[in-house]
């Protein structure tokens, strides 16, 4: 159950972090409450995940997640580049994940 914790928890992390984007600086009410939202579900997720996950697996694992799929939507939502060496830097940071989902069974 942790990992699908750490993972519902990166997913809010994502949300948090592109709703920054649409707060414009905490000026707009409605994006801003649900960025803060995000914000607390996505800690109270991962902190329940670090109940039985080791600190530096389950947060390393959620910031990448987080990393992942901003970068992901900043592409597809923002307009941003996606160049070939960015794409590359996404995947080794998803083999990063991986490689600490297998390392912690």
């Amino acid at each position: 159950m942790a990992w699908t914790y750490l993972f519902l928890a990166g997913l809010f992390e994502i949300g948090w972090a592109i709703g920054l984007k649409y707060t414009d600086g905490f000026t707009r009410p409605v994006p801003t409450v649900l960025t803060a939202a995000s914000m607390l579900v996505s800690v109270i997720l991962l902190g329940l995940a670090l109940k039985t996950l080791p600190v530096g697996t389950g947060y390393a694992v959620w910031t990448g997640i987080g990393t992942v799929g901003t970068a992901i939507l900043g592409i597809y939502l923002l307009g941003e580049p996606a160049t070939a060496m960015r794409l590359a830097c996404i995947g080794l940071i998803v083999a990063g994940i991986l490689g600490l989902k297998l390392a912690s069974g």
